[in-house]
């Protein structure tokens, strides 16, 4: 994913601290002292990189598995509000986890259900993503627009408008890191047209902008949320977001679903990227996205395995797979090739979230987050091509998963947690989730 898309059907990567020094074909030169890594039969990617999710959800799977949307959201949204920092910490450990085993080395989450009383939601799964080992994109979300004010959230699950400011500000001024290299770095996160008032998005805009952080929202999801926009507004929701601020290259949109051409114009003449959810879209029967269109129209589009209520499986790769059948399935076979799709998993992840001189490829002076796939077992044992081995075939298993250099994966299994904890734990924190609502 280099700006030759260089591919070496035998070669080489060394590793030096967190940077990768020397990348190419054939037996690397002689390093004395190295450690040396095996890949035979396997193929070497950049990590993938999550653009969209919600990770307090992994304790909230299987829910209004046949909903719409709204009525997804509706029947979730009290069991949400009875979510603490210590549900919060487990199911993003659980969420994380998952999300490593399927070849993520950065990820986003987008958490904006912030009951009061909860405890600190954001340090929990700060904590967590430290734990687990993954480059983190927390977007502290928020919603102010409540049942009795016209929006679709219940009232307790809101706060207000000027909490939401001073809690967005502790939370960058606290935990937002800048640095190259950064394993941390905070965006700014309204929920969606439906669930905040136009002065909460005009007024974390100028916060963010401020604070030289990113921002990001759901957007032209469903089109129940077009007709709220054009009731409510008087226009589609992309002239909405232009009017209030939010558009421009510290932008982009989760799912951007139904969007018509000049809504697309919109979003590649301001430099606004997009979050492809395909799964998502698909379990709750929102549309496919016109990511294609995205794409030759010059916008810059990652993919997003979304909230875990609504894409169980959360596997990152998966969404390169479907984000290319959805493709086919309206464009046919050329529409998107297998490279692209995994394009849009790497570099095009990385572009949204304007870390693309530091990961999304493997070059020289790039951060070592690097995904090992065990192509050699059963399921992928004589596919000619490695890389629709990888986009096509089943999820491979991992040998190895480095972020920043280290660690996270050896031989399939996450080192960093022990995964049967987590799983017992995330079952637990299941159970008393339910039980309280």
């Amino acid at each position: 994913m280099d700006g030759d898309r260089s591919e070496y059907s035998d070669g080489y990567v060394v590793i030096s601290g967190n940077k990768i020094v020397d990348v190419g074909a054939g037996k690397p030169p002689a390093y004395p002292g190295a450690q040396v890594i095996d890949g035979s039969g396997c193929l070497i990617t950049p990590g993938l990189v999550n653009t969209h999710h919600h990770l307090y959800q992994w304790i909230t799977r299987g829910l209004a598995a046949d909903s719409t949307l709204f009525e997804w959201l509706t029947t979730l949204y009290p069991v949400w509000a009875g979510i603490d920092a210590d549900a919060v910490h487990v199911a993003a450990t659980g969420g994380l986890t998952w999300l490593a085993k399927t070849g993520c080395t950065t990820t986003t989450d987008h958490h904006y259900v912030v009951p009061r009383d909860a405890g600190d939601v954001f340090e929990a799964e700060i904590n967590a993503a430290s734990q687990v080992g993954l480059r983190f994109h927390p977007c502290r979300g928020s919603m102010d627009l409540g049942q009795s004010s016209g929006g679709l959230p219940p009232d307790h699950v809101v706060e207000n408008l000027d909490d939401i400011l001073t809690g967005t500000q502790a939370v960058i001024d606290r935990w937002h890191d800048p640095d190259p290299g950064s394993m941390l770095q905070i965006a700014v996160a309204p929920c969606s047209p439906f669930s905040v008032t136009e002065s909460l998005l005009r007024e974390s805009a100028t916060l963010a902008r401020e604070a030289g952080v990113r921002m990001h929202t759901h957007l032209a999801e469903t089109l129940d949320e077009e007709s709220f926009c054009k009731e409510l507004f008087g226009c589609t929701p992309v002239e909405y977001m232009e009017r209030v601020g939010w558009v421009g290259p510290d932008v982009w949109y989760a799912h951007a679903v139904h969007l018509d051409d000049a809504g697309i114009e919109t979003m590649a003449r301001t430099g606004t990227a997009a979050a492809h959810c395909p799964t998502s879209n698909a379990r709750l029967g929102a549309g496919i996205a016109r990511a294609v269109d995205l794409v030759n129209g010059g916008v810059t589009v990652g993919l997003g395995v979304d909230g875990a209520a609504s894409n169980e499986a959360c596997s990152l790769i998966e969404e390169s797979r479907h984000a290319l059948l959805f493709a086919r399935a309206k464009g046919g076979p050329q529409a998107m090739t297998v490279r692209k799709a995994l394009e849009l998993g790497t570099v095009g992840g990385a572009r949204v979230l304007g870390r693309d001189t530091e990961i999304g490829s493997i070059e020289v002076g790039k951060l070592a987050d690097l995904a090992v796939w065990k192509l050699d077992t059963v399921a992928h044992a004589g596919i000619t091509d490695p890389v629709a081995a990888l986009v096509l075939g089943s999820t491979p298993p991992l040998k190895l998963l480095l972020v920043n250099g280290r660690i996270v994966i050896a031989d399939g299994r996450v080192i960093t947690v022990d995964e049967d904890v987590v799983a017992s734990d995330v079952a637990r924190a299941h159970r008393d989730l339910l039980g309280k609502a």
